[in-house]
């Protein structure tokens, strides 16, 4: 299917992919009575005592804000905010599809820092939630920062911590395969962005191993003078010495993470990694290996970020769940051990016995999973205080 066709005639029929629906009828005088004026007053009255009663008495409770300044739009970069608008309607049809939760799409017109913190904190009283999306590195993380200090509900960005939670759920379950054990293997992962980033962040909260960061200069090590503030802080975790590569990086790992660029791996770097290898090129369209040629060169696990490979590493195995969770207790919010839940949820949906090479994680279609994240949010919300009720 040229999908890209099929897309820009639904796009052109539709008018976009999201519409506002009444849950109420007005039909009569009292049903506009009951709906508007004067009887809206009475629960503005309630929520005017108590502003927490917008939850109970507004669709505020299940509302999630996607929000972008189109400065990094799926694999096209900075498009702007109108561009950015139809991914911003397609999450929002996901949130709804796969965990029951409304999201409306906003998309401001600033690259400022303070400036969207302003706009999005002034907003948040609207909103349970803001999921922070396709914004550019390193602006991207000080949004988020800012936000969590001023903002009393969860923020969220989905390309940093999505992606770090369905690869650490995939990586769970991989690991069972190669029959290799946590905290022993050595990973390596290519793209030191925000979805790098975060990624080796999450795998050295939950103790995979150790970790090598590199990008397009090399392997990032202690002595680099250039480094992010996130990059810095996992370097200095790791207090990587090593120089050189990526395919001296890669040289006897177990682990290849890829968030980065088309091509990029040969079949030599890959057959020169560890027996039993663990290969996930992320980058889309076009991965940093084709799965055939990862395979034929040694590696018994391939995952990619594509539909029509196995093992897809898909966000939306992530963020429906989390938020859904996050949603039903109330949480001030999305925590490590929150996202450290999310993975093993999505993990513990593929049984012993179904689990295979190319069957590590479900499929993105699978209507199980928003509901086991969810839980297991849940739980861990409750568990580590930032549940409200």
């Amino acid at each position: 299917m040229d999908y890209a066709k099929k897309a820009m005639e639904m796009h052109e029929q539709l008018k976009g992919k999201l519409e506002v629906v009444s849950k109420v009828k007005i039909e009569t005088r009292d049903d506009l009575s009951t709906a508007y004026t004067p009887g809206v007053a009475a629960p503005c009255l309630e929520i005017q005592k108590n502003p927490n009663k917008s939850y109970e008495l507004t669709g505020r409770g299940n509302c999630v804000a996607v929000i972008t300044d189109g400065s990094a739009v799926l694999g096209l970069g900075d498009i702007g905010p109108e561009a950015g608008m139809p991914v911003m309607e397609g999450k929002c049809v996901l949130f709804k599809e796969f965990g029951g939760v409304d999201a409306i799409p906003l998309c401001i017109r600033s690259k400022d820092v303070g400036e969207i913190v302003r706009t999005i904190s002034l907003l948040a009283g609207s909103f349970g939630g803001i999921n922070l999306e396709d914004i550019a590195a390193p602006r991207c993380f000080e949004i988020e920062k800012k936000l969590k200090e001023v903002c009393d509900i969860p923020v969220f960005h989905d390309d940093q911590h999505g992606t770090a939670i369905v690869v650490a759920s995939a990586l769970l379950n991989a690991l069972k395969v190669v029959h290799k054990e946590m905290g022993t293997v050595d990973i390596v992962i290519n793209g030191a962005g925000s979805a790098g980033v975060a990624i080796a962040k999450l795998l050295l909260d939950m103790k995979f191993g150790n970790i090598t960061l590199v990008d397009k200069a090399g392997i990032l090590n202690i002595h680099n003078n250039n480094l992010t503030s996130g990059q810095r802080e996992i370097v200095d975790i790791t207090g990587c010495e090593k120089e050189g590569t990526l395919a001296d990086a890669m040289k006897d790992a177990d682990v290849f993470i890829g968030v980065s660029a088309p091509n990029i791996v040969s079949e030599e770097v890959v057959a020169s990694m560890h027996k039993g290898a663990i290969v996930f090129t992320m980058a889309n369209p076009t991965p940093e290996i084709m799965p055939d040629l990862a395979l034929h060169a040694g590696a018994v696990v391939v995952g990619t970020g594509r539909s029509d490979f196995p093992n897809q590493i898909n966000n939306v195995l992530a963020f429906p769940g989390i938020f859904k969770g996050a949603l039903e207790v109330r949480a001030s919010d999305i925590n490590e051990e929150m996202k450290i839940a999310a993975a093993y949820g999505i993990a513990s949906l593929i049984s012993e016995d179904e689990l295979k090479a190319d069957y590590i994680i479900p499929s993105a279609l699978d209507k199980r999973v928003a509901k086991a994240v969810a839980e297991a949010v849940k739980e861990a919300a409750i568990k580590s205080g930032v549940a409200r009720i």
